[in-house]
C-alpha cells in the first residue's frame, strides 16, 4: 500500500489506498486518536456490533510478532473509509468529531478531479507496464519456438527427403550464410557425413542414419558396355531437416554426430 499524499504534513490519522484502490485505515490507530480507555480488543469487538461485516468493511490481520502479554497473538484490522467515518461519529464526543470532519475532508480530496485523473494515470501505467512484461514474456516463447517455426514455414513438405544443396537454399532464406559446398564441409566437420576419401566419401555416418537424418537415394546408371553401376546420394529426411534448421538457427538439436 501507499501513503496517500493528502494532507501530507498534517495527517490526523494516517490512511492508505489498498489494492483496489479505496481509502483505508488501521484500527489501532484511529483507536489511539480517539483516546479509548477500553482496550482495543473488546473496543473493536462493540463497533463490529454496529453492523459492520468483515471482508466487506474491514479486514483482520493476526500480527506474527511476539505478544508481550503473552496469549494468543495480536490482531489489527484495515478499516474502510465508510466504516470509519462511522465509528468516528459513535463516539459522540470531540475527538470523534474531529476524525469525523478530517475524514470527510480525505474523502472530498480523494474524489476531486485531480486524484481521479492521477489514479486513472496511475493505472494506465501499471496496464502498460503489465502489458510490456507480457510481451516480453510472449518474445522469450516466440524465440524458444523459433526453429520450429523456421521449419514450419521453410519446408512445407516435411515428409519429403532432399537434397543436401536444398537445405542449404533454405537456411539461406532464413538468414545463414551458406552454399552447398559449405554446407557439405560443415556436415563432414561436424560429423554427420563421412569425410575419409573413398567409395563412401560424403555419406552419412552410422550416428547419423540412426538418428534418421539421412536416407540414401540409389540410382542404377546403365552404361553403354552394358554394364550398370549404383549411384548413392545422401538426401536428408524430414526428422533431418527440423533438426538441421534447429541447429543452425541456435536452437538445440536432439543429439551430436560423431565419426
Amino acid at each position: 500500500m501507499n501513503d496517500l499524499q493528502i494532507f501530507k504534513n498534517e495527517q490526523l490519522i494516517p490512511v492508505s489506498e489498498n489494492e483496489t484502490g479505496e481509502v483505508i485505515v488501521n484500527g489501532r490507530q484511529l483507536h489511539e486518536f480517539l483516546e479509548i480507555g477500553t482496550e482495543y480488543a473488546k473496543w473493536f469487538s462493540r463497533m463490529i456490533e454496529y453492523g459492520f461485516t468483515e471482508n466487506q468493511d474491514f479486514a483482520v490481520i493476526v500480527k506474527n510478532d511476539v505478544n508481550p502479554l503473552g496469549g494468543r497473538p495480536s490482531t489489527d484490522h484495515i478499516i474502510k473509509l465508510d466504516m470509519a467515518k462511522e465509528i468516528a461519529m459513535i463516539q459522540r464526543n470531540e475527538k470523534g468529531k474531529q476524525a469525523r470532519q478530517y475524514f470527510i475532508q480525505v474523502e472530498k480530496a480523494w474524489n476531486s478531479p485531480e486524484m481521479i485523473m492521477k489514479r486513472a494515470l496511475e493505472f494506465a501505467s501499471k496496464k502498460i507496464e503489465s502489458l510490456k512484461l507480457e510481451n516480453v514474456e510472449k518474445e522469450k516463447q516466440l524465440s524458444i519456438q523459433q526453429p520450429k517455426v523456421v521449419f514450419a514455414d521453410a519446408v512445407s513438405a516435411s515428409h519429403t527427403s532432399i537434397l543436401v544443396g536444398d537445405l542449404a537454399k533454405l537456411l539461406k532464406q532464413n538468414g545463414i550464410d551458406t552454399g552447398a559446398n559449405r554446407l557439405f564441409e560443415t556436415l563432414r566437420k561436424e560429423g554427420y557425413l563421412i569425410k575419409r576419401k573413398g567409395t563412401d566419401y560424403n555419406m552419412p555416418t552410422q550416428k547419423a542414419m540412426e538418428l534418421k537424418l539421412f536416407e540414401i537415394k540409389e540410382t542404377s546408371i546403365a552404361h553403354s558396355d552394358g554394364h550398370t553401376t549404383i549411384s548413392k546420394t545422401p538426401k536428408i529426411t524430414g526428422n533431418g531437416q527440423l533438426y538441421f534448421i534447429n541447429k543452425f538457427k541456435g536452437g538445440k538439436s536432439n543429439d551430436s554426430a560423431k565419426n
